[in-house]
């Protein structure tokens, strides 16, 4: 399985960024994928996570409102939409696969996450 991010950069506060995961691999498809970040001096979080067919998706509640996971199997994408972003949502956002396929319901420990993108850096500031 391979994910790699794009989409990052910098924004305003009260902003908006689409950050994209293109994921690839013969079992990709079928596993559910999530999004993380990891400040500077802070450890990982999980934001959002979403099954493959799409009918199950968790959303951390720090940005529940904010953030949106969507996936699109046809182009092998998980997008985030982030809007009304903040000057503490700066931090390197990573995508990662489950480690199990075909599973319909999806959280967000990072334990159950082996396959990790690179990561895109987002920074928000005026």
């Amino acid at each position: 399985v391979q994910l790699s991010e794009s989409g990052g950069g910098l924004v305003q506060p009260g902003g908006s960024l689409r950050l994209s995961c293109k994921f690839a691999g013969s079992t990709a498809l079928v596993r559910p994928i999530a999004w993380f970040r990891q400040a500077p001096g802070k450890e990982r979080e999980g934001l959002a996570c979403i099954v493959s067919g799409g009918r199950y998706i968790t959303t951390a509640d720090s940005v529940k409102g904010r953030f949106t996971i969507t996936r699109d199997n046809s182009k092998s994408t998980v997008d985030l939409q982030m809007n009304n972003l903040r000057p503490e949502d700066t931090a390197v956002y990573y995508c990662a696969a489950h480690n199990k396929q075909a599973w319909p319901t999806c959280y967000l420990g990072q334990d159950a996450y082996p396959f990790w993108g690179q990561g895109t850096q987002v920074a928000v500031s005026s």
